[in-house]
């Protein structure tokens, strides 16, 4: 009697059409819904940054505070609409900085849990800086398209900031540099705080001494080697560079800037009161009390490289995660 025939093995799901990708941030909670594109590479359908300071005191008490939960799962519950009114079939959420170094998520995981059926991921800044690396380089002309060749990316959060250095076309290998520091233009605010407004010379003195020691270890790029800058305090030098009364992410992605630029920009702010602040073009008002630290976190990271330029993504880890999706 002849056997049957084996089974033929299961068929592999379908690859997701359309993703959701969430990241939840010490400053900003991050939205991306994308489709892939003709070439594989993801293509967004929808894009909403909403500040929620989740990590207000996190860096003095270690503890998320009940209200920055609330202001979160306030945010998230907007953008759950919108992922199930898209109609996105793939989702994934995660935490970084504010979530890994505190205690008290309890709540905010549970309604992640509730509102996209899925756990949230607090990611390790090892993940963090590989997801931002993947995600800050797409749509970047000429630097996805790297052979051999190394590129450096730096994503300045709200608690942290990413350095990782690698070569696109071998991100299976490990990176030759990755490292996430211990500050952000939140945390770097809160640490010194209160200052004088607008900033003192002492002042200005202070925040950006403090960001250089944090960054200490940084790799030193090769002269001539341009970084790409990411994240909220990133793209809104730049959007205030240029002047941007309303915020247009494909104007910046990719816009270079040199220090003295930079410098430029971040002194202007620094002479400003906070009132002043939130009036210029190119400031979201939620972002003008923390936006002179971050700015001097830029600095301190392009002087730690030796770098005289940057070069501006307006992506990051949600984009790393919705290519991930996708596949």
């Amino acid at each position: 009697m002849s056997k049957p025939a084996p089974s033929p093995p299961p068929a592999a799901p379908p690859a997701p059409r359309k993703v959701a990708a969430v990241d939840i941030g010490t400053n900003t909670v991050l939205l991306l819904i994308a489709e892939r594109d003709a070439d594989g590479s993801p293509h967004a359908v929808e894009e909403r940054a909403t500040i929620t300071r989740l990590g207000q005191g996190v860096d003095a008490t270690r503890r998320l505070a009940p209200e920055a939960v609330a202001r979160t799962v306030a945010c998230l519950e907007d953008y759950a609409q919108a992922v199930k009114a898209l109609g996105a079939d793939g989702v994934r959420v995660v935490g970084t900085s504010a979530m890994r170094d505190a205690a008290g998520s309890e709540r905010l995981v549970a309604r992640v849990r509730e509102l996209f059926g899925v756990e949230a991921q607090v990611l390790t800044g090892d993940e963090e800086a590989e997801l931002t690396f993947r995600g800050a380089l797409s749509g970047l002309r000429g630097l996805s398209e790297v052979g051999a060749g190394e590129v450096t990316v730096f994503d300045i959060g709200g608690g942290s900031t990413e350095i990782v250095t690698a070569a696109p076309r071998q991100l299976a290998q490990p990176a030759r540099f990755a490292h996430s520091y211990d500050v952000g233009s939140v945390r770097l605010t809160e640490r010194l705080a209160p200052f004088d407004e607008p900033l003192s010379r002492s002042d200005r003195a202070r925040l950006r001494s403090a960001a250089v020691e944090a960054l200490a270890g940084a790799p030193r790029l090769a002269p001539g080697e341009v970084p790409v800058g990411i994240a909220g305090t990133v793209t809104t030098l730049a959007a205030a560079h240029l002047g941007m009364e309303v915020y247009d992410g494909a104007r910046v992605h990719g816009v270079r800037l040199g220090v003295d630029e930079v410098e430029a920009v971040v002194e202007r702010l620094a002479g400003l009161t906070l009132a002043e602040r939130k009036r210029v073009p190119g400031i979201a008002p939620a972002r003008a009390d923390v936006i002179v630290a971050g700015g001097y976190v830029v600095l301190a990271v392009l002087e730690r490289l030796g770098a005289s330029t940057l070069q501006v993504s307006d992506r990051g880890v949600r984009w790393g995660l919705a290519q991930a999706l996708l596949g």
